[in-house]
């Protein structure tokens, strides 16, 4: 994981000291002053000089595999981060599986898609869960 945004690697460092919510992050803060990257991921905002706060999962390959743009003033929420990178990582063991918006972990429901899946995937989450229930649920 990577943070990147058109401050500086000293806003970053002052942002890491002195805000309680990032003293213990792991993760790098990379800067991009010139916005090169903003640009690139389609997130620099011309007529502010910043950035939006676009968060892409990119597999091992360089593949998008997920992309989120927020407005400056929306925060992103990490637990729903970790689900859809824990998710990805499953669906890349498991590609003929999809993870609905309710899976959180290995082991959660899990939906074969099809022609007979699409406007049903109410329906199929509700058989799935008594399958599960029963003990035939896909794990």
């Amino acid at each position: 994981m990577v943070t990147v945004s058109t401050d500086t690697k000293f806003v970053h460092l002052a942002w890491q000291r002195d805000e309680l919510l990032l003293k213990d992050a792991k993760f790098p803060m990379a800067a991009d002053p010139t916005g090169d990257l903003s640009r690139l991921f389609g997130v620099y905002d011309f007529e502010q000089g910043i950035d939006l706060r676009g968060t892409f999962i990119i597999n091992p390959k360089g593949v998008i595999m997920n992309s989120e743009v927020n407005f400056f003033n929306l925060g992103r929420n990490m637990e729903e981060l970790l689900r859809k990178i824990n998710a990805n990582i499953y669906l890349a063991g498991s590609p003929a599986e999809a993870c609905p918006a309710q899976w959180a972990r290995k082991g959660d429901i899990t939906l074969t898609p099809s022609e007979k899946l699409v406007g049903n995937v109410a329906e199929a989450m509700k058989k799935a869960k008594k399958g599960k229930k029963k003990g035939k649920g896909k794990r």
